[in-house]
């Protein structure tokens, strides 16, 4: 029989306790796959554990799709949470730690659209850490759970529409109203609108490929995308006089605001985004070396005219928690945004930033594994500890007014600030784009404004050469 299997060994229940509460799994083998199923009480569990050995008793095949007796499957339809699981599950491997945890996000918000019935509904916050942080994660959906969270999950499985719901348009227009909003009932930002329905449909595509759904159901309704602003928001970009100011104030933060000084420095003078400096390694800043001085009987950094130096961007750790990486740990691994594995972005360092590198190094000397920049106990350099110096020197520095504005909001907005005076001063788009790791395209739209401005300046330049005529 085709996607099924005579092959089943059926595992006793395990009990589980945590400090939640106790658990109990039953444990199943359907050919070389095994399936486990969660329960808040022995009884359920023992029933469930019951029903597969009289399937078994009976000589029925179970499916290897399910892991559920063949008959089960043709009297139930597939649900929607079923079939979330079995899409996360497929496609987990190969995808960024970011994009698991917003698509697992994403597909929360949609289930919360999807009830069967409301009896004995858990508590929101229960459901959407149950499939946020355990249902749509294929690393821990089958780990052990408190009792509360086992519970929450049972209730769900029971409780959400089949697919066929989405047969009526009703069903896909509440599904897209849903993920559109945030908890709250607000409206969510156009850009992330856009992001749900993507990943909506890339589910909607693959149960149509499962033959779950006869057409894409988001194919079949009228949605109209909010308007997206890809152009730079230029009030929340700081000039020069308040980014000294900023890192000034952070610089007089004690314990990690000395050893701050050049993080913030490196953001704002090389438009390096936060997850790329955190990794930057000595290994790949390639600055002059200092040059003897025998009046002064010391080493001395060299001319400032020539000064320049080199920083290569080879692998950037955003930060996504250890539920949504391979490794296990706090900061995913990748290749650089928009570039291919093993392949790097070299990017210029300025005179000014060079002696501030030399500096940080002479003070700090070298974190672990050639780190350039880390914390005061010697570990990677934390979100948590550069993000919160930002908002104190955001409260030292700004007013009221400017604080309550976009000004400067987050560190990344020191990236904005370089790659608009790189622009501002007449670097070539296409060089900036090279430095910048963003395609030309983006840039022409992202930083359009910035480019506009110098209209005059780029007039007067054109008509040089020309002179003679």
């Amino acid at each position: 029989m085709e996607n099924a299997t005579y092959d089943v060994k059926i595992w006793s229940t395990r009990k589980y306790k945590g400090k939640s509460g106790t658990t109990y799994t039953v444990r199943w083998k359907v050919g070389k796959k095994a399936w486990p199923e969660t329960f808040p009480t022995s009884a359920l569990a023992d029933s469930f554990r019951s029903e597969l050995k009289t399937a078994l008793n009976r000589g029925e095949a179970f499916s290897l799709t399910t892991g559920r007796p063949i008959s089960w499957t043709k009297r139930e339809e597939v649900s929607w949470y079923a079939f979330v699981c079995r899409y996360v599950d497929d496609h987990w491997k190969g995808v960024s730690g970011n994009h698991r945890k917003d698509r697992a996000r994403i597909l929360t918000d949609a289930t919360e659209a999807l009830w069967k019935k409301t009896a004995g509904k858990p508590q929101r916050d229960l459901i959407r850490k149950a499939l946020q942080a355990w249902s749509y994660n294929a690393e821990h959906r089958d780990t052990d759970k408190p009792a509360d969270i086992a519970s929450a999950i049972h209730w769900i499985e029971q409780n959400t529409v089949p697919l066929s719901a989405f047969e009526d348009n009703a069903t896909t227009r509440a599904v897209l109203a849903r993920v559109s909003e945030r908890k709250d009932g607000t409206r969510v930002a156009a850009r992330s609108a856009i992001k749900a329905k993507r990943v909506l449909s890339h589910l909607f595509d693959y149960a149509v490929e499962c033959g779950h759904l006869k057409v894409n159901p988001l194919s079949q309704v009228k949605w109209k995308a909010p308007k997206v602003s890809q152009e730079l928001d230029q009030t929340s970009v700081p000039n020069p006089q308040q980014v000294r100011a900023m890192v000034d104030a952070i610089a007089t933060q004690r314990p990690s605001g000395p050893r701050l000084k050049a993080f913030f420095s490196t953001l704002y003078l090389s438009a390096l985004r936060p997850e790329e400096a955190v990794n930057l390694k000595w290994s790949a800043v390639h600055l002059q070396p200092r040059v003897w001085n025998p009046e002064q009987e010391q080493w001395c950094d060299p001319d400032p005219e020539e000064d320049w130096g080199q920083l290569i961007v080879r692998e950037v750790t955003p930060d996504v928690g250890k539920r949504w990486t391979d490794s296990g740990r706090q900061r995913d691994r990748r290749q650089p945004k928009g570039r291919a594995e093993n392949e790097s972005r070299p990017v210029p360092c300025s005179p000014r930033l060079s002696r501030i590198l030399r500096a940080h190094r002479d003070e700090f000397g070298e974190g672990p594994d050639g780190l350039v920049f880390f914390g005061v106990r010697g570990h990677q350099l934390a979100t948590g500890v550069y993000r919160q110096a930002w908002h104190r020197a955001r409260k030292t520095v700004f007013t009221k007014e400017q604080q309550e504005s976009t000004l400067a909001q987050v560190p990344y907005d020191l990236r904005r600030a370089c790659v608009s005076t790189w622009l501002s001063e007449g670097i070539s788009p296409a060089q900036v784009a090279a430095w910048a790791g963003h395609s030309q395209e983006v840039l022409l739209r992202v930083y359009a404004k910035c480019i506009d401005g110098n209209e005059e300046r780029d007039k007067r330049r054109g008509t040089k050469g020309f002179e003679g005529f």
